[in-house]
């Protein structure tokens, strides 16, 4: 079995999946102008025993956003922008709310494939 999860921790402070789009418009103001860190993490078990693991970090700059771009965005997004931990999918009009962005896209989008397609092919698992 493999699972993966994913946080976003900004100047000390977690971050979930907004529960609406009050919260999420709160999340977007706390992170406008801002970095913050998105720390996916995965593990593979196998009989009750972790055999591999993986974590790794991105870092994103969000620009400065005002209150009005904020609602625009979140009525782009739609309910999408409720199903990350930032309120935003930076593969959808979410990428226009960043100025910079340093790290693995697939980290970003909550999974690190690379390291995962590495460890099923030493497994088997894939063709090598």
């Amino acid at each position: 079995m493999i699972g993966a999860d994913q946080i976003l921790e900004c100047e000390g402070t977690w971050f979930d999946k907004p529960a609406d789009t009050v919260e999420a418009a709160r999340h977007l103001r706390r992170l406008g102008g801002r970095t913050h860190r998105l720390v996916s993490a995965m593990a593979a078990v196998r009989d009750q025993n972790i055999v591999w693991r993986h974590v790794d970090t991105a870092s994103l700059t969000m620009r400065a956003l005002d209150d009005a771009y904020i609602g625009r965005y979140l009525e782009r997004a739609g309910s999408g922008a409720l199903e990350s931990v930032g309120a935003y999918r930076v593969e959808g009009p979410g990428i226009q709310l960043f100025s910079k962005i340093d790290g693995d896209l697939f980290t970003i989008l909550g999974l690190p494939l690379l390291p995962l397609l590495e460890f099923l092919r030493l497994e088997g698992v894939l063709e090598s």
